[in-house]
């Protein structure tokens, strides 16, 4: 039999599991929840940490609630949704000040209020997973299950818009008669102001029949409330391409506190949460107040996510990216907002750059950062007294990149870590999104 054991959850970790002791050996939980007694059977040992299994909730955390999906479990997409709304914030932001502290070794002089956003039907942007499983005489579409590679067998997903969620069993039934349905791996969904798209990879070309089947999905769903577009992906990324309508409203978001609208290819960087996004942005540009005589680098910088709402207010902006297609993309931002004469942008791999780099780039007032999960050490290491601006704006999707780069803007730099907050981009997951702001002693 099992080991067994009665413990004590002390909290709850990044990931969400809770954290208990036994015998001064650290135990995670799947599943409890920081103040309950619980009886778990260890599943895993290791030297330095355990890992079981939930059997039995003893004394319940009143912070515990009923999972509204009726995937979770199962599906790997949420893993907080057993937790209240308000907890899951709480927890994130004791992830945030943890990491700080731990690995960076700073702690912020003052805590933003967190942006909390709406819990059901954020999700704008997708990627779900189809498989053609010929034992259950069908196509599944959705998450992959919970540490697996299958596809979870859902109907509905309640992070999804609710129409997008409602094209589930829809889409499992269109894919299933095609005639390529075991060559279809995934759908992306991308979920624009006046257009949903659904970009459909395929890896063998559609025949007659299936562009037919293609067709009347879309016009069986669509309606004046909620216009599709089907895009086809044989290959990368890059070769993806509008099959039908041929003409449809244009796909792109809005940012209306700064009067501008981004066009985007469905499989271009957005990020996933536009009510967030928006509070955001906001929050971003009251941080780094620009004014007419600032001129504001803005690196990791995008399609023109916070360039363009800088430039409304800055003398000039300049976005830096890695990717050519976005700062292409950036740019037809720029002039369709009638922004071009106060943006310009350049391509640079931003994870090799030096201080002869940064200096040859010039000297900036403020910077806004906001990379990818890896974080902008390069960035932030390049920073000579002679480079340094004023003011840092760092938006972060990982805390311990932000931490590790916030150590070395303190400690090594001279910055001050004024104030850090948490912005709940992704809710019911343990993903954690946050800003900073520093400035020169």
């Amino acid at each position: 039999m099992a080991e067994q054991y009665r413990l004590i959850v002390e909290s709850v970790d990044y990931e969400g599991k809770g954290v208990a002791r036994l015998d001064g050996k650290t135990v995670f939980i799947d599943g409890a929840l920081g103040g309950e007694e619980v009886l778990v059977e260890i599943t895993k040992r290791k030297p330095s940490f355990d890992k079981a299994k939930l059997l039995e909730i003893i004394k319940r955390s009143p912070d515990r609630i009923e999972p509204e999906c009726p995937n979770f479990g199962i599906c790997g997409g949420c893993s907080l949704q057993h937790i209240s709304f308000d907890a899951q914030i709480q927890i994130k932001e004791q992830v945030l000040l943890d990491n700080l502290k731990h690995l960076g070794k700073v702690e912020a002089e003052g805590v933003l209020t967190p942006l909390a956003g709406k819990p059901w039907g954020y999700r704008h942007r997708a990627r779900l997973s189809a498989r053609y499983v010929a034992k259950k005489g069908g196509v599944l579409v959705g998450f992959r299950e919970k540490a697996s590679s299958y596809v979870a067998d859902m109907q509905e997903c309640k992070i999804l818009p609710a129409f997008v969620s409602g094209l589930i069993p829809e889409l499992r039934e269109l894919i299933v008669n095609l005639s390529i349905r075991d060559r279809i791996p995934q759908v992306e969904v991308a979920v624009g102001d006046h257009l949903v798209v659904l970009v459909f990879r395929n890896m063998l070309e559609l025949n007659d029949e299936d562009g037919v089947l293609m067709k009347e999905f879309v016009d069986k769903h669509k309606s004046e409330a909620n216009q599709i577009q089907v895009w086809l992906q044989p290959k990368g990324p890059d070769s993806c391409y509008p099959f039908y309508p041929h003409e449809a409203p244009k796909l792109s978001y809005s940012l209306q506190y700064f009067n501008i609208e981004m066009p985007y290819y469905p499989t271009e960087f957005t990020q996933v949460n536009p009510f967030i996004n928006e509070q955001m942005v906001k929050q971003a540009m009251e941080l780094l107040d620009p004014s007419p005589d600032d001129v504001i680098a803005d690196f990791f910088c995008g399609i023109g996510n916070f360039t363009l709402p800088i430039a409304r207010s800055a003398k000039q902006v300049i976005g830096i990216e890695g990717a050519e297609a976005l700062v292409k993309r950036a740019k037809q931002n720029a002039d369709f907002n009638g922004l071009g004469h106060k943006v310009a942008y350049q391509v640079c791999n931003l994870f090799t750059i030096d201080e002869s780099w940064l200096k040859e780039l010039g000297i900036f007032d403020k910077w806004l950062i906001d990379p990818p999960r890896d974080g902008a050490v390069e960035l932030v290491k390049a920073i000579t007294p002679e480079t340094a601006p004023r003011k840092i704006v760092y938006v972060s999707c990982n805390p311990a990149t932000l931490a590790r780069d916030a150590g070395i803007l303190v400690q090594v730099h001279g910055y001050r870590l004024v104030r850090a907050g948490i912005m709940n981009m992704f809710p019911h997951t343990s993903h954690v999104e946050s800003i900073a702001v520093f400035e020169l002693s």
